[in-house]
């Protein structure tokens, strides 16, 4: 990267944004920001920073490796850190997370994102940003990496909690289970009533992270923002291989929403959230990655995916990119259904490589049937 006038501060002026932070080692005072390694930094939340990497698609084997998709398997227990380390029950950054699957990119790939996560906890503390699992806020960990590194790209991906995608979940899936009603006209009109707010927070937590490497004495061309959205973990309704009726979306295929719910989070609200985004993106002038069809096909109970069984192995090309949802909570935690799984993360590593390819405009991910992370592509957008 070129080299600033500003850059002999750097150092300084970021450890002192960054004072009293533990989770990201202070670079030595002899060190020169921008002459360090070249990094890649991921920023947000349970989307970017690795959430339910622990399995490879979906089985109903709920003993042993699970027909090989749990990652955590040790051959006589289960042991999350072999996915997660020292995050195992917090962040949850898996080591296929995106950044850690998007390839040699740049010399350091690094993930400060944090499953739960809300823009409160990336905005500085020193502007009201709070801590979280005992981490600085995130903004303040990037302080450190700026003073240390040579920050290429930042990615960020937020906005998911402040706008209660956990809560909306639930929601569904109980109206579905117990109520026998459906979800999708009451929570929209809570996100419509949120989405101004949670918007206006995604903004400020842009503005974070171009503060702190301002005053790290970076130049705005001296790195990128690549602000992403979020990919749908289900299906629409046209698209699912269990029917509406009887317990298999919920005992069997783990996607236990009416088809009028489905259809609603996968062709409503999955591109609202994208198009606001998108537009939180214009506004502040940085890159936009949308991720609204990256898991297309590969979605929970996707017709066009199977479960893991005996006699069907795991595979990314054959396998769901998303982690169900376990109502009997057999296996592994529950926060992590709904996510991309290792399949789907590091299809979205490989469209975060993309990207990092394509220094201007804004680009939508997808992926090719049938094919692995290696078939992701992007169009304009």
């Amino acid at each position: 990267m070129p080299s600033t006038p500003h850059r002999a501060l750097r150092g300084f002026l970021a450890l002192c944004t960054a004072a009293g932070l533990a989770s990201v080692a202070a670079p030595s005072a002899s060190a020169a920001p921008g002459t360090g390694p070249t990094a890649v930094v991921t920023m947000g939340d349970s989307y970017i920073s690795g959430e339910a990497g622990r399995w490879l698609g979906n089985s109903l084997t709920n003993s042993g490796s699970r027909n090989g998709t749990d990652r955590a398997w040790t051959g006589s227990a289960y042991d999350p850190s072999r996915v997660y380390g020292a995050t195992a029950g917090g962040c949850h950054r898996s080591d296929t997370a995106e950044v850690k699957s998007a390839g040699p990119i740049a010399s350091s790939l690094i993930n400060l994102a944090c499953s739960g996560a809300t823009t409160e906890n990336v905005i500085r503390a020193s502007q009201g940003g709070q801590a979280y699992k005992g981490e600085a806020p995130q903004a303040d960990q990037l302080a450190a990496v700026a003073a240390s590194h040579d920050v290429e790209l930042i990615a960020l991906s937020i906005g998911g909690n402040d706008l209660g995608f956990a809560d909306i979940i639930t929601t569904c899936a109980t109206d579905y289970i117990v109520w026998y009603s459906y979800c999708h006209d009451d929570q929209q009109a809570e996100v419509d009533a949120k989405i101004d707010g949670v918007m206006a927070d995604v903004g400020r937590s842009v503005d974070e992270v171009r503060a702190v490497m301002t005053a790290a004495g970076y130049a705005s061309s001296d790195y990128r923002i690549v602000l992403q959205s979020y990919p749908s973990p289900i299906p629409r309704a046209a698209e699912n291989r269990y029917a509406e009726s009887g317990w298999a979306r919920t005992n069997t295929g783990g996607c236990p929403f009416w088809n009028a719910d489905s259809t609603w989070a996968r062709d409503s609200l999955v591109p609202q959230l994208a198009n606001r985004l998108k537009g939180v993106a214009a506004a502040k002038g940085v890159q936009f990655m949308d991720l609204r069809d990256a898991l297309q096909g590969r979605e929970v109970c996707a017709k066009a995916s199977k479960q893991v069984t005996s006699t069907v192995p795991a595979s990314a090309t054959t396998s769901e990119w998303a982690r169900w949802i376990d109502s009997q909570s057999t296996q592994g935690l529950v926060q992590e259904s709904m996510h991309p799984n290792a399949y789907g993360q590091q299809a979205l590593g490989r469209c975060l490589a993309l990207v990092h390819a394509r220094p201007t405009g804004n680009h939508s991910c997808k992926n090719t049937a049938g094919a692995g992370a290696s078939g992701m592509y992007l169009t304009a957008g």
